[in-house]
């Protein structure tokens, strides 16, 4: 089963997507910020990141390009979903290495196609 880590400070934007992924037939685990990401996705990388950018601690941006600079997790294809729409956060993403940008409020079933895209899965 294709594993996928969430990682945002709230807890109901996580419950939600641990919702609509685990009814797509992925494990879920959650981190409430960067820090507690960095370690989960360290010790036991998952398949793909969906990340929340406004975090305490630890901001998505920085946490991203931390995972990308690591040889045990940048692989892993990051997913950055987010309130912040400018242009200058869309490059900020693009530079610190993230694979998508996907911005709130969004639509579950575009997030599922991404989410699908990158593990290699069909879409319902």
């Amino acid at each position: 089963m294709r594993q996928i880590l969430v990682v945002d400070d709230e807890r109901s934007v996580r419950n939600i997507l641990d919702f609509s992924l685990d009814a797509e037939g992925y494990r879920v685990i959650q981190a409430e910020d960067g820090e507690e990401a960095l370690k989960l996705a360290g010790e036991n990388p998952p398949d793909l990141i969906i990340m929340d950018v406004m975090m305490p601690r630890l901001d998505g941006f920085e946490t991203c390009r931390k995972l990308k600079a690591d040889s045990r997790t940048r692989d892993i294809p990051v997913v950055l979903l987010t309130a912040r729409s400018t242009r200058g956060d869309q490059k900020r993403g693009r530079e610190v290495a993230a694979d998508a940008y996907v911005t709130k409020p969004f639509s579950p079933n575009s997030l599922m196609d991404i989410v699908h895209s990158f593990l290699g899965v069909a879409s319902k």
